[in-house]
């Protein structure tokens, strides 16, 4: 990683876009698992990085999203979970160019801690541990905990992490915009966000992805600017999900409007960009234009 520090110093870099939406363009049914094509289908995952890759990104991540224990247990795969982890990494480092790096997506369970859930924290640990386990054993350069709406499981997340990896640890939440001001899901606001990671230790940057798009991420990302002086990491939506004809998902923010946003959202402080849901390596590469001009 010492080479990512130094292009960190150097411009903002430039992460992928989205995996699960692609992964549905290429024929992942509806419901399906997709960590299971990190063996059933590594193909059509690796070319996903592939293409990432090719359109400008300095990094990608890795399908591994949902391939915590307890989110696979939904698709009755929980004891597969190093297995289909260590895959991701594998995949994804095959696709690297030099000079280019692999982030271990870690996502969220899917559900809830006690008392709104049946969950002890423990319970949660355990069950990213391995995850973060695999990962780091499949050769990732960093993990990604992401999408979190939970500051409570962000923090379990990365107890784990930390406990089983000695690689840098990221860490992105995700925040609805209300006249209030940005908080998440189970109601925690930026700042405490940020204090109470950045408190737990074995941060080395942190942001913000999925839910906004790219416009109400320069708000958020000024608002982060003020409570901490770590790397800033924003991956905004392509606006919102919407069920068109035949049951497929469009998102409402064209790309023209997506990246006339981008330059703000680094002039606001944002370190590390890439894109969330709806984005495409079309995206990436129009990003890639305006973070690393020829």
């Amino acid at each position: 990683m010492e080479k990512f520090w130094q292009l960190l110093g150097e411009r903002t870099i430039l992460l992928d876009g989205a995996m699960g939406t692609e992964l549905i363009r290429a024929g992942l049914p509806q419901g399906g698992c997709p960590e299971l094509w990190n063996v059933d289908r590594p193909e059509a995952v690796r070319e996903i990085h592939r293409r990432y890759f090719e359109a400008g990104a300095d990094a990608v991540s890795t399908n591994s999203f949902g391939g915590n224990k307890i989110k696979l247990g939904s698709h009755g795969l929980e004891g597969r979970c190093y297995e289909l982890n260590f895959a991701a990494a594998s995949i994804a480092r095959e696709t690297k160019k030099p000079g280019t790096f692999v982030g271990g997506s870690i996502g969220p369970t899917g559900k809830f801690l006690k008392p709104q859930g049946e969950y002890e924290e423990r319970e949660f640990e355990e069950a990213y541990a391995v995850q973060a386990e695999a990962l780091t054993a499949g050769k990732v350069d960093f993990l990604l905990i992401e999408t979190m709406y939970d500051l409570r499981e962000a923090l379990c997340a990365l107890r784990a992490a930390k406990k089983v990896s000695p690689l840098p640890i990221f860490v992105t939440m995700t925040f609805n915009r209300t006249p209030r001001g940005f908080f998440t899901l189970m109601g925690n606001g930026v700042k405490q966000c940020i204090r109470e990671i950045v408190d737990c230790g074995g941060l080395r940057a942190i942001g913000a992805n999925c839910t906004l798009n790219s416009s109400d991420m320069v708000a958020l990302i000024q608002e982060m600017k003020k409570e901490t002086s770590f790397p800033l990491i924003a991956q905004p939506n392509a606006g919102q999900p919407v069920l068109a004809a035949g049951d497929t998902v469009t998102y409402t923010q064209e790309i023209d409007d997506y990246v006339q946003h981008i330059p703000e959202i680094i002039a606001s402080g944002a370190n590390i960009i890439g894109g969330c849901c709806g984005t495409t390596p079309e995206f990436i590469r129009r990003m890639a234009g305006i973070i690393k001009p020829s």
